[in-house]
This record gives C-alpha cells, sequence and structure tokens, in this order.
C-alpha cells in the first residue's frame, strides 16, 4: 500500500492547509453556479415537490461523501480518487481517473468562468463578447494562478475569502426571506411522474458535488486523515440546510418561479427590492470566483501526482523550492483551462463531466470494501456506519443516474477521452523504457 510515510510522495509541498480551510475548500468546490440557476428548473419539473427533491439530493449525495470520507482517511498523499483507484484497482485504472478527472476539473473551470462573465453583463456591459471577455478571462486565469503559485496558504487564505463573500448574501437571502413566504405558494398537487422526479434529480444533483475536489490536495493538508472527514461531512451539512432552506424562499416568493431565469435575484428583488438582487449577482459572482481557485488548485494537483509516480512528465511534479507548489503543473493547468474556456464551442467538452464524475464516484465507493478488506490496507482515520452497505448502494445510485443520462450521445465523449489516456499512458511508458534503455548503452 502506498502511502507518504513509506514511498516519500508529496515531499517538498508544504502541509499549511487546515482542516477549517478543508471545509471553506469543500464549500466553494460544491458552491459555484447550480444553486443561483437550479432553483426554477427543478421546480419546472416538479413544482413545490422540489423541495423534497433537495432532500433526496441531498440524501443521495450523503452516500458519496460518507464513502469519500472513510477512504479518503486512509491517505495522507496528493492525488485523491487518483490515488484510490490506483491503489484498489491498479495503476492503470488510476491514471484513467485522474485524466478524466482533470478534464471535468478543467471543463468546468471554462463552463462557471463563462457563466461569471455574463453575471458580469449585470454590472459591466459586454463584459461577456469580444475583446472584453477575451482579456477577462486571461486576467482571470492569471490571476488565480498566481496566487496558486505564491503558496497553498495564499490559496487557502483566498479562499476563505471567497466562502464568507458567497455564503453571506445566500444566508441573507435564506433567513431574511424566510419572513417573507406565502403559505399559499406552497401547493402539493398530484405527485409528480417518475421521468420528471429522474429528471429533476439528474438536474440538481449537480449543484451537490463538487466535494471530490476536496481529497486531492492531501498531501498539503496538516492531518488529512482527521480533517477530511470533518471537512466533507461539515460542508455537505452545511449545503444542505442552506439549499434547502434556500428552495423554501425560492418557492415561497417568486409566483412565477417555473419561468424565471435568475431564481435568487428574483427572489431576493421580491422582498429586497433592486438591492437584494444586486446583491445576489454579486454573490453569484464571487460564489463562482470561488468554486474556480479550489477547482484550479483541485485539478493543478492530478498532473502532479502522476508525475511523482512516473506516469507523465517528472517535471510536472517539479516542487518550487520557494513557494512550495507545483508550479509547472500549475501553469499547464492554467494554461488548457484558458484555451478550453476562451473557446466558444468548448461546452460539448461538458457532455464528458456528466458521466465522468459519477464513474469517478463509483470507483472511490468501490475501493472502500477493497480497502477494508485488503491486511496491507492503512488504517482509516475515519470508519463510515455501515461503510460495506453505503458502498453498494453508492453504485446503485450511480447506475440509477447514469441510465437517466443519454449514453448515445455522452458516450462518444468519454469512449474519446478514455482512448486519449490510454494513448498518453502507454505511450509515455514505451518512451520512458526506449530512454532508459538508451541511457543503459
Amino acid at each position: 500500500m502506498e502511502t507518504k510515510e513509506n514511498t516519500g510522495l508529496g515531499g517538498g509541498l508544504a502541509r499549511g492547509i487546515s482542516r477549517w480551510d478543508l471545509l471553506a475548500i469543500c464549500i466553494n468546490t460544491v458552491i459555484g453556479a447550480g444553486i443561483f440557476g437550479l432553483p426554477s428548473k427543478v421546480y419546472k419539473e416538479v413544482g413545490t415537490y422540489s423541495i423534497l427533491v433537495f432532500v433526496l439530493c441531498a440524501a443521495i449525495v450523503a452516500l458519496f461523501v460518507l464513502c469519500f470520507a472513510e477512504v479518503a482517511s486512509r491517505f495522507e498523499s496528493t492525488g485523491g480518487m487518483y490515488l484510490y483507484a490506483r491503489e484498489s484497482f491498479g495503476p492503470v485504472a488510476g491514471f484513467q481517473v485522474g485524466w478524466l478527472y482533470w478534464i471535468v476539473r478543467m471543463t468546468s473551470f471554462a463552463a462557471n468562468c463563462n457563466l461569471m462573465l455574463a453575471y458580469l453583463t449585470l454590472f459591466v456591459p459586454g463584459a461577456n463578447v469580444g475583446f472584453a471577455r477575451e482579456l477577462l478571462i486571461l486576467c482571470i486565469v492569471a490571476f488565480l494562478v498566481g496566487v496558486n503559485v505564491l503558496g497553498v496558504r495564499q490559496s487557502a487564505m483566498l479562499t476563505n475569502v471567497f466562502t464568507i463573500g458567497k455564503l453571506a448574501p445566500l444566508i441573507l437571502l435564506a433567513v431574511v426571506g424566510a419572513f417573507f413566504v406565502e403559505p399559499a405558494n406552497f401547493t402539493f398537487g398530484d405527485l409528480p411522474g417518475y421521468s420528471s422526479v429522474t429528471t429533476s434529480v439528474v438536474l440538481l444533483i449537480y449543484a451537490f458535488v463538487g466535494f471530490e475536489a476536496t481529497v486531492i490536495p492531501a498531501g498539503e493538508s496538516k492531518d488529512p486523515k482527521r480533517d477530511m472527514p470533518f471537512a466533507l461531512i461539515g460542508a455537505l451539512i452545511v449545503i444542505a440546510v442552506l439549499f434547502i432552506a434556500i428552495q423554501v424562499v425560492a418557492v415561497g416568493t417568486v409566483p412565477g418561479l417555473a419561468s424565471s431565469e435568475r431564481p435568487l435575484a428574483d427572489a431576493a428583488g421580491s422582498f429586497l427590492g433592486p438591492i437584494g438582487a444586486s446583491l445576489i449577482g454579486v454573490g453569484a459572482v464571487v460564489s463562482i470566483l470561488g468554486n474556480l481557485n479550489g477547482g484550479l488548485l483541485a485539478g493543478s494537483r492530478i498532473p502532479f501526482a502522476m508525475g511523482e509516480r512516473g506516469e507523465v512528465p517528472g517535471a510536472l511534479a517539479r516542487v518550487s523550492e520557494k513557494f512550495k507548489t507545483p508550479v509547472v503543473s500549475l501553469v499547464l493547468t492554467g494554461l488548457v483551462t484558458a484555451i478550453l474556456t476562451l473557446k466558444s464551442d468548448f461546452v460539448g467538452a461538458l457532455t464528458v463531466a456528466v458521466i465522468t464524475r459519477l464513474l469517478v464516484y463509483a470507483v472511490t465507493c468501490a475501493s472502500l470494501p477493497v480497502f477494508r478488506f485488503r491486511k496491507s490496507a492503512p488504517e482509516a482515520g475515519f470508519k463510515a456506519p455501515a461503510g460495506i452497505v453505503l458502498s453498494f448502494m453508492s453504485l446503485a445510485v450511480v447506475a440509477w443516474l447514469i441510465s437517466n443520462v443519454d449514453l448515445m450521445k455522452e458516450g462518444r465523449g468519454m469512449v474519446g477521452a478514455i482512448v486519449a489516456g490510454l494513448v498518453i499512458y502507454f505511450g509515455f511508458k514505451v518512451v520512458s523504457g526506449a530512454r532508459r534503455s538508451w541511457a543503459s548503452e
């Protein structure tokens, strides 16, 4: 079993992330853009029952989170899901998980960054078109890469600021809005059909994902075996309560919620006026910016972890002596992310992310019983209650969710990404073997 203690992996990285920093990272990578738009989409599908769908999605994600909490509590090295898959199912499976998740992180950054520019148009007209859009994208990526290069503490501090900045308006909306809800708006009619429920769950489940990014920088965490479970479970509780409260306020204060393009801004505007709507607009920008920072931090550590294990060029595992950060991996991730964000047709790449996240979750959940039954596995700092049962329940939920996705449309992108990953993995092994052979001659 590969751990930091017996391999020295992660050497050079500074362990500067506390449990509260991890909690902030988890909240930031989950609360992005979804909660600012999905309340109306889900309400359109199932009406007032959307509140119960929020509860159902929180329960589903709790299955994943508990599995992640136990598996993560066994490791102290950087890599997260890549490392778990590698240790439980072999290096090829690990590389594929890491490679696919790296794609997810970059495409998610691209989508959210462009959406953030759309929100910016509320304050800066034309921010999402032409030269202004291109300049803003480059500045945002350069700024976030720069902060992350300077040190993990600087990145964590920025994340903490973003967390406060995004939670403040959302908590204000939930608390103040509770006094303005109209009971007449809560009309539970006939039960919605199966198709409507599954559609709304598939839509909404992605407002709750992103927590997995928290486990990746374990090699920079002060006490990952104890702090990872705390951050994952604590963040889920905060997010679930907040999201459910927000949906109650949205249903109770926006009569035309089903057709609302900016449901939270409309809700705030209904009882706080234009100032409230603007506050939510600012909150959306801050929320997405925090999400981008957390995503870049996590995404850049995947090539670093692969480089440590010789599966990609070793330069990607190079750590700055001054800043103690993986500069090469950060710059590479930033460059690819900037290109994806600048491309007007990048949205097609997001279809890969839908299935990929579920597959990554499935592999991690499946690794839980593997580690429990493997005698050489390091001791878990946290044991999920009925962990084996939770693992199989999680796999069943993943199968259900995937069965409701257009595999003909999204499967092609997934197959292409998997094939590309295999080519990179085995191609690099062949090249590396040839170089070693030449060097020995």
